[in-house]
């Protein structure tokens, strides 16, 4: 009787699971796959005019426009279109791009600088919940480019479709994620192309860097993956040296170099002189970020520390005091500013950072810090900003020894990294690599020497496509336990591009012949010099970097001017 009944169970088991299978597979048949994880999520149902919608969406915004209703065409409409026809704003922001107006009724907000035209429109409709993550994908398909954006209160991804020449739009929602993966969409956003950008001249870059690269010489690509310092204010055999036999492509400037503005005006343009007949125009760069750390002679005016930026909290100001940077760098004939400072100031005992970071606070790092970036880009000059993976959390001083942070990636994701994420977001155009170790991530080289961090961490989970250098190799941090040369070539393989080596001319030519034997034994291809090359030939040609002579200028219309903001 017992096996009766258990043959009974097993056969009356075997037709149910049948059951089951015929209609799992009947359904998986009839409905499109998608990848959820999230079997409450898969249940969503997607409304049926999310094909309407989306379709009015991208009509629009061919068009310039965000919608049917509130008549505003990107790039035309002006501010007083604006204000006539929708009055005062009910919030006003100053951020990274400009200033934002936004309007409650209807939902909209308008990007604008200096109260012109808008370069940028976005639609808060509340339809737009209605349409979700995996529509957008199956309806219009790869993006042009995925973004990510992250502070405190939002993680979002940004999906850019170039409609045209004139035009991008972007889809913004919460980063999908396995408890959430197909995220309803929470604005767009229709951009005019390069709009946002404030110098307006990035994509002026050249078509012929392929032919060019081909033309350089091993020995010239590799002087441009060096950023060179030297010893004293004048012109000298060593500098004469590193520029016409050593092609190095770029050089950082001391206080010992720095005597006064004529001094270092005629040394600029010496430099240039004996730079003439080289395939790509120098870098000058110096550490010009206000407060303590301001190395530029004269008195220009007492920029305050980040710090105290930070405790004002304001964006505009930060803006103009970038601005201010900008201008000083560009009287004395510099071309790059190794600033801002996008270090977090989480350790109040930090050694190293304090003052000069905006706070302990990311959004407020980040909005600064951006802004700061933003005006030292507006008078066309390179901000390079520093120190990733953020260096507000040591409690040693790199250039003394090497610092050592036992943080955990999502640790660092939660907060280090927000405002060097949100910089790249932003088009950061330059970041330098810190001197830290990170033995939860790499336990055997520091960051600017690891792959993980460069490579791994910068380039592919931030999406960051631009010019990477690293802090000065010749700091204790490094010199104290490796050998500098062969710190260098670990750095280049683990994505650097520019390897700083200051003070010291006989240590940059002995890392330029460490690369060079590198590259000569098959540790370093060349494919993978031409990789960084072709970044530095972008970055220098995107902000028209030359030989031409610096002016004479004075610099008396910047200190009135520095010292009209600090009253305000």
């Amino acid at each position: 009787m017992i096996k009766k009944v258990v043959s009974l169970i097993l056969i009356l088991f075997l037709i149910g699971a049948g059951v089951v299978f015929y209609v799992n597979t009947k359904i998986s048949k009839e409905t499109p796959k998608t990848t959820r994880s999230n079997p409450v999520e898969s249940e969503v149902q997607v409304p049926d005019n999310t094909d309407e919608l989306l379709a009015n969406i991208i009509s629009n915004a061919k068009a310039g426009k965000i919608d049917g209703k509130t008549n505003i065409t990107v790039g035309k409409t002006t501010m007083t279109d604006i204000t006539k026809e929708f009055g005062t704003p009910d919030q006003e922001e100053s951020i990274a791009q400009g200033t934002f107006l936004t309007y409650s009724n209807p939902a909209f907000a308008i990007g604008t600088k200096h109260a012109g035209s808008i370069f940028e429109a976005r639609s808060y409709d509340s339809r737009l919940n209605q349409i979700h993550f995996e529509s957008i994908l199956e309806t219009l398909k790869k993006p042009t480019s995925t973004k990510y954006y992250k502070d405190q209160n939002v993680d979002q991804i940004i999906l850019d479709y170039r409609l045209s020449k004139t035009y991008e739009l972007k889809f913004i929602l919460a980063r999908p994620t396995n408890e959430n993966p197909n995220p309803s969409l929470h604005h767009t956003a229709v951009l005019l192309i390069n709009g946002n950008n404030p110098s307006g001249n990035n994509t002026n870059v050249s078509s012929n860097i392929d032919n060019l690269l081909n033309e350089m010489s091993l020995n010239e690509k590799i002087g441009q993956m060096i950023l060179s310092g030297f010893y004293g204010p004048t012109y000298s055999g060593d500098l004469k040296n590193l520029i016409q036999q050593y092609k190095i492509g770029g050089f950082i400037f001391y206080s010992e170099n720095l005597k006064d503005k004529n001094q270092t005006v005629k040394l600029i343009n010496s430099m240039k002189s004996a730079n003439g007949s080289n395939s790509l125009p120098i870098l000058f760069g110096v550490d010009q970020e206000g407060g303590r750390i301001s190395r530029l002679p004269e008195k220009l005016g007492n920029i305050p520390t980040n710090e105290q930026i930070g405790k004002r909290n304001n964006s505009n100001f930060s803006y103009e005091i970038g601005q201010i940077l900008g201008e000083q760098l560009k009287i004395f004939g510099f071309n790059t500013d190794f600033a801002p400072v996008l270090d977090i100031n989480s350790n109040p005992n930090n050694p190293v950072i304090g003052d000069r970071s905006f706070g302990n606070n990311a959004s407020i790092v980040s909005k600064l810090g951006i802004k700061t970036m933003e005006g030292i880009q507006s008078e066309r000059i390179i901000p390079v900003v520093k120190h990733f993976p953020g260096h507000g959390d040591t409690g040693v001083d790199s250039h003394l020894d090497l610092p050592v942070v036992n943080k955990t990636y999502n640790d660092l994701k939660h907060l280090e990294l927000i405002p060097f994420e949100n910089a790249i977001q932003q088009k950061a155009d330059a970041v330098m690599i810190a001197h830290i170790l990170l033995p939860k991530i790499d336990s055997k080289f520091p960051s600017s020497m690891s792959k993980n961090v460069i490579t791994n961490i910068l380039r592919n989970d931030l999406h960051y496509s631009g010019v990477v250098m690293t802090d000065d190799m010749t700091m204790a941090a490094i010199e104290k336990h490796y050998d500098l040369p062969n710190a260098a070539v670990k750095s280049i393989q683990a994505g650097s591009d520019i390897i700083m080596v200051a003070h010291d001319p006989n240590k940059v030519r002995a890392v330029f012949k460490a690369i060079q034997a590198a590259v000569q034994n098959g540790k370093i291809s060349e494919d993978r010099i031409n990789q960084s090359v072709k970044r530095i030939i972008l970055l220098k040609q995107k902000y028209k970097i030359d030989n031409n002579k610096v002016p004479n200028i004075s610099t008396q219309k910047v200190v009135e001017k520095t010292n009209k903001l600090l009253k305000k």
